[in-house]
Order: structure tokens, then C-alpha cells, then sequence
């Protein structure tokens, strides 16, 4: 799914049918609900998850543990602002 129609899911209150458990949480981190987006990442192993996870956690301020799950997701915490990697991550899930 392109970014365009993700966003425009966010206008609509109920969680679209069919989105992967990392789409789930990045849909209810644009709903503005973090915690939402936080259960359903915590216990997940896999790298995209770990990506999404060290998101959340940059996004909270929690860097050190933002850190901690970017090098479990294999990366290093972007140079970009939140929204941008948000962004990417959608893209990423097409």
C-alpha cells in the first residue's frame, strides 16, 4: 500500500482489514496512539519490528532504549525528523 492511501486511512476511526501487525502499529501511531502502537510491537523479534519499536521509542524520548532497538533492527538512529521515518517505514511495508 503507497503512503498516500495509508494516510488516508488515519481519517477513518477503525483499523483498516488486512494490515501486517508493524502497519497495525505504525496506523495507531498515527491515530496518536502510541501505547496502542507500543503493545503490539513489544514482544516482536523480527528486524522490521525492531525498526518500528526503536521509532516508538525515538518518538517518546527515550533514546537510549530507541538505540537498543535500532541495532537490533541492524541500523543506527536516522539523521531525520520523526515524520520522515515514519514515512519511510510505511514505505517500506508496500
Amino acid at each position: 500500500m503507497d503512503i498516500t492511501t495509508f494516510k488516508e486511512f488515519l481519517k477513518h476511526d477503525n483499523l483498516p482489514v488486512g494490515l501486517t501487525v508493524q502497519q497495525e502499529a505504525l496506523w495507531y501511531d498515527g491515530k496518536g496512539e502510541w501505547n496502542k502502537a507500543h503493545d503490539l510491537i513489544n514482544d516482536l523479534d523480527d528486524r522490521l519490528s525492531a525498526h518500528v519499536h526503536a521509532y516508538l521509542h525515538r518518538k517518546e524520548g527515550d533514546l537510549w532504549n530507541a538505540d537498543y532497538w535500532y541495532r537490533r533492527a541492524g541500523r543506527q538512529r536516522p539523521e531525520k525528523s520523526l515524520e520522515e521515518e515514519w514515512e519511510d517505514l510505511v514505505k517500506t511495508m508496500q
